[in-house]
């Protein structure tokens, strides 16, 4: 069996295990997620796993009736399909035959858009956990715990600045994400960096078995920075082909999401050329002062369970049922409209304090936490060894540019 089904596999017994603890009038709540190729079943896993600690967070606390999950892969048949075609038929089946109330898990940009257009025509409140810039706007019923992409862009630019790079490669995949990454980024870039050169290169990120052509493009460039907008497969790919044309480990590099958190397979699969990296990330850590109660039990328990720190899928979940499970407490029903309403006017504890959703058109339901930009020093480092080294008023460690970096 592949190691994608068996992701799918591993998620679906975590649920049904919490499940047999669940009251008959438990809120239910729906988990449509990647767990298969051609999307990212370690996401989708990561999803579940903090969805079921969401879960069990509010039957531990007796947050109402607590939570009852429904399960469904984004990706059946995603690769005969289009994906947002597959989504959307696991999103009919959790809200037309599971009946759920609330819907969480959504981590590809590409099923986003239509996943959140179908909910919002049927009214059921959605938690978007991922990047995707305009998604939730002007939709009542989409919500968002997580930063998106524009939130992140001038974060990064202010780093690039602040290091006196100018010189910026920008390799990107030709994906909803990596698109909307580099069109931020570029501009953003453009704003902030005085006298900045990019040279940005898209490639097609299905079928595709080696970058080595666009990495010898950024190898003759010459660049001060490695910006690499590639996604699930191809980040890595892009790693293995700049050490190739001889761009690592000398020059910097920044990813734009916080995959290298997942330090077991960064490591395995990035190498030595990865110590050094930068990434944008939730500030958040085991040893954060800022935990509030509820973080030090997602911390504890999450560790304990899995045997790791919880990386940002992980956190995402567990915020989003836990501000469900109080939001149905709060309007003594599983109703949808009840639910939404509860929403829109509740203050929710989280593992960063309380969390509210005020309505803009210019944000939508969108309750941002801070964001920061973290980084590895050394090879072999793990999440709580990563230090924070932007703004400098959240700094905890200097940066090491990789040319100097230990490799241990």
């Amino acid at each position: 069996m592949s190691l994608s089904y068996e992701a799918a596999e591993r998620a679906a017994e975590l649920i049904e295990q919490q499940n047999r603890t669940a009251g008959e009038h438990a809120l239910p709540v729906g988990v449509l997620t990647p767990l298969t190729l051609p999307g990212d079943p370690v996401a989708g896993e990561l999803c579940v796993r903090g969805a079921v600690l969401g879960a069990r967070y509010a039957a531990e606390y007796g947050i109402g009736d607590g939570v009852r999950l429904f399960l469904a892969d984004d990706q059946i048949g995603a690769d005969r399909e289009h994906m947002s075609r597959t989504a959307v038929g696991g999103l009919g089946k959790l809200a037309f035959v599971d009946r759920v109330s609330a819907l969480i898990g959504q981590w590809h940009l590409r099923t986003t858009p239509t996943v959140a257009a179908a909910a919002e025509e049927m009214g059921l409140p959605t938690f978007i956990e991922n990047g995707h810039n305009t998604v939730n706007l002007g939709r009542r019923h989409v919500f968002r715990t997580y930063f998106s992409i524009a939130d992140r862009a001038p974060l990064m630019a202010g780093f690039i600045r602040k290091q006196g790079w100018r010189r910026i490669a920008l390799v990107a995949a030709d994906t909803v994400f990596g698109q909307m990454l580099a069109d931020t980024l570029q501009q953003t870039l453009v704003d902030t960096v005085e006298g900045v050169e990019v040279l940005r290169i898209d490639f097609p990120q299905d079928g595709v078995t080696d970058l080595d052509a666009q990495l010898g493009e950024v190898a003759a460039f010459g660049p001060d920075l490695l910006l690499n907008a590639a996604v699930v497969r191809t980040n890595y790919m892009v790693i293995a082909s700049a050490v190739a044309a001889g761009v690592l480990p000398g020059v910097p590099m920044m990813v734009c999401f916080p995959f290298p958190m997942r330090s077991q397979d960064y490591w395995a699969l990035a190498g030595e050329a990865g110590a050094g990296v930068v990434w944008p990330a939730t500030r958040f850590s085991p040893d954060w002062p800022g935990l509030s109660e509820v973080g030090r039990w997602f911390v504890e328990t999450y560790e304990a369970e899995f045997g790791s720190a919880p990386p940002d899928n992980a956190l995402n979940a567990f915020t989003d049922v836990v501000v469900l499970a109080q939001a149905a407490r709060a309007a003594g029903s599983t109703d949808r409209a009840e639910l939404q309403k509860a929403l829109e006017g509740g203050t929710f504890d989280t593992w960063r304090g309380p969390v509210t959703f005020t309505w803009t058109e210019e944000t939508g339901h969108h309750d941002t936490p801070e964001i920061v930009l973290m980084h590895y020093r050394h090879t072999g480092d793990s999440a709580q060894d990563a230090v924070v080294v932007w703004p400098p008023e959240s700094a905890t460690g200097d940066y090491l540019d990789p040319s100097t970096a230990v490799r241990r």
